[in-house]
């Protein structure tokens, strides 16, 4: 089920928190939600994940999320650590982030999907694939000198776009628990 929304739309924060509930809500109940951000804040087109990461743990605390500003998670460390968060979150279910290049039409889309992320397919690396759903920003054009273009891609939607993913994740996942609290409640009467 691939979804897909303007980043700038009033109600792209909703929509895709409404999208990312369902996927949610599909997943095993026994398994815990890990968010896995990838890129480097050394591109200003490939920082999506890392601000996205950065944002969500500066909201919530109760959410396991890796791949930040600061620890950031991408292709010469990407196998090391995703072995480790799956190690220690054993069993979870994993939401990957990143950016990619796409067809000027859909710069500035946000994509959700089920099943995993393949990082570094814009730029032409074949590296693991990563998490069990998926969030792409599709931040510039592919298609030529994909390196430049990450290098060159605007702050200016990349950090926009990074607020409304980080919130519609942060609302999908509060109001996944509020439900699943409430069917708690309900089994108890």
């Amino acid at each position: 089920m691939l979804f897909s929304v303007r980043y700038d739309r009033e109600d792209a924060i909703l929509l895709l928190s409404h999208h990312l509930r369902y996927l949610l809500h599909s997943k095993p109940i026994a398994r815990e939600l890990v968010v896995v951000c990838i890129g480097t804040d050394r591109s200003t087109g490939d920082s999506l994940g890392p601000l996205v990461g950065s944002r969500l743990k500066e909201m919530r605390s109760d959410l396991p999320v890796y791949g930040t500003l600061e620890d950031p998670i991408h292709a010469l460390n990407l196998d090391e650590k995703y072995a480790k968060i799956l190690f220690a979150h054993h069993p979870s279910y994993v939401l990957a982030i990143d950016a990619c290049l796409g067809a000027v039409g859909s710069v500035g889309s946000v994509t959700l999907d089920a099943g995993p992320l393949l990082p570094g397919a814009g730029v032409h690396k074949k590296l693991r694939e990563v998490g069990d759903l998926h969030i792409k920003g599709m931040v510039n054009v592919s298609g030529f000198m994909e390196y430049m273009v990450l290098q060159n891609t605007r702050l200016g939607l990349v950090f926009p776009m990074s607020r409304v993913i980080a919130r519609g994740i942060d609302l999908a996942v509060s109001l996944s628990k509020s439900h699943n609290t409430e069917k708690r409640m309900h089994k108890l009467q």
